[in-house]
């Protein structure tokens, strides 16, 4: 297997979001994540820049053992003494320096011409390696450069002692095939080219980072510039947890990292909260629903065979278990798998019931939780009670009075009546009330949300008293006012057994 190492800039090119910074401690703390994760160089800064990143490049160079802390430089002889200076204390320590290759940098960035650049790249790397062993270089904007010109700088900052050269694709630009014939073009023409690591840098300004560097590493690239959960300037980076993954499935690349995979949705948890940049759910490999399946068809393929419809164990990436999110388009076999797993064992005429309570449900629902299914599931005695909602339409407002028209089924024949009333329970119970003409008492009326959404099922609990005996009702429905008359009708039933 060919060893491909991991540079996590998470802490560099991620923290420049606007809105991302994060203090010496929380760098600590995800710096000692990523040592755990397994990445082999942390970017810890750009020392120069201000007090703060030096700080921090100095503290997680004295925090972190076994990866190799990098200083990000411009090809600046001051730059570069910071950043030396900032990484005394680092066990394994690498200076990052470059400079822009590309037409767009060499015109219009430093009104310059490219015999200067390639002087001043070899200067840069030159003056790095009088101060560490380990430097990298970078040519930005590399996606734009001119290959041939591009080949040269790469061979002469090899030749000045770089160890590593980064490709980066500064702007997103690439598509994936052409970043894989730049990866290429370098790998056949650069004389000492094996002489040091070639890297890939790539952003996601239109979607293609992964992809792009994917091809740079099928090309001959051995080293991946990469952020937990993508983020970065812009549309942010290449994803290492999307890298990781993509090697781990397909193993007949013959490439490997030494990323503890089952460390990655920890990480990325740590990373997202401490950044307070939220992982958007459908985000590949981390987000909420990555392994989530809502479509009848994929939750009964993947109950039969997670393979079916997964390439990653969830439990690969540090996820417990797949989910099997209930929605309108549920099946059967995912209703009765999440009851079971709720210790309902259900079967025939009785699942099909709850189905199609859970199916009326789930059209006025988003989500359906454990305690919607336990109730649907207790729910199902109700089409055996005597007496039973046929509707409810009830009118209420400000500066209104509430209205309510209700109609029941008692022994298979229809009542109506109407009826206001002080609120829209109120006036709801007082029609029921003239249909079911019998002497009750509430004596006790609790409203409870299960999940506090604004589309939640509200859960009513009510204790009535009839001629001296104490009745209990209970009603749920995504309208209370419903679950109230439904828990007063539960009650009603108990009386007339």
């Amino acid at each position: 297997m060919d060893r491909l190492f991991v540079f996590d800039t998470t802490l560099r090119d991620g923290e420049q979001v606007p809105g991302c910074q994060l203090n010496t401690i929380e760098k600590i703390q995800v710096a000692r994540a990523l040592e755990t994760l397994g990445v082999d160089v942390i970017e810890a800064g750009f020392p120069i820049s201000s007090p703060g990143d030096f700080n921090s490049v100095v503290e997680i160079s004295k925090a972190v053992t076994w990866p190799t802390i990098c200083a990000l430089t411009r090809g600046v002889q001051k730059d570069i003494d910071v950043a030396a200076e900032a990484l005394k204390y680092a066990k394994n320590k690498r200076i990052h320096t470059g400079i822009g290759t590309s037409d767009f940098h060499i015109k219009h960035k430093f009104n310059s011409n490219q015999e200067d650049i390639l002087e001043r790249a070899v200067a840069a790397v030159k003056y790095a390696k009088k101060q560490v062993e380990d430097v990298e270089f970078y040519c930005e904007d590399a996606g734009r450069t001119d290959n041939v010109y591009l080949a040269r700088v790469v061979e002469a900052v090899i030749k000045a002692g770089a160890t590593v050269v980064n490709i980066p694709d500064t702007t997103g630009y690439c598509l994936p095939w052409e970043f894989g014939e730049k990866i290429k073009f370098l790998m056949d023409n650069v004389k000492g080219v094996h002489n040091a690591v070639i890297s890939t840098h790539c952003h996601n300004d239109l979607g293609m980072a992964t992809a792009n560097t994917i091809s740079g590493v099928l090309n001959g690239a051995r080293q991946v510039e990469v952020t937990m959960n993508g983020i970065g300037e812009r549309a942010g980076n290449t994803s290492l947890e999307e890298i990781a993954m993509i090697l781990k499935c397909h193993k007949g690349l013959n490439i490997e990292t030494q990323i503890n995979t089952q460390k990655i949705y920890s990480t990325s948890r740590l990373v997202s909260s401490l950044m307070n940049m939220p992982v958007q759910a459908n985000k590949a490999v981390v987000g909420r629903n990555a392994f989530a399946h809502s479509s009848g068809i994929h939750q009964d393929g993947v109950l039969k065979n997670r393979e079916s419809y997964e390439i990653m164990d969830p439990k690969d990436v540090g996820i417990d278990e797949n989910s099997i999110v209930l929605t309108a388009r549920s099946g059967r076999a995912a209703l009765k798998h999440r009851l079971s797993i709720l210790g309902v064992q259900v079967e025939g005429e009785k699942l099909d019931t709850i189905y199609d309570g859970f199916l009326k449900l789930a059209d006025k629902k988003k989500d359906i939780n454990d305690d919607d299914v336990l109730l649907l599931a207790g729910m199902e005695r109700t089409e055996q009670q005597r007496i039973k909602l046929d509707y409810l339409q009830v009118t209420s407002g400000v500066r209104v009075k509430a209205v309510a028209s209700i109609g029941l089924i008692i022994a298979n024949e229809k009542f109506e009546a109407a009826a206001s009333g002080n609120g829209p329970v109120d006036a709801a119970i007082s029609a029921l009330k003239q249909i079911i003409k019998r002497n009750m008492t509430l004596q006790e009326f609790t409203i409870q949300a299960i999940n506090k959404g604004s589309d939640d099922i509200g859960k009513v609990h009510m204790q009535v008293e009839h001629e001296g005996a104490i009745y209990y009702g209970f009603g749920a429905n995504t309208d209370i006012v419903a679950a109230s008359v439904e828990a007063y009708i539960n009650a009603i039933n108990k009386i007339t057994k």
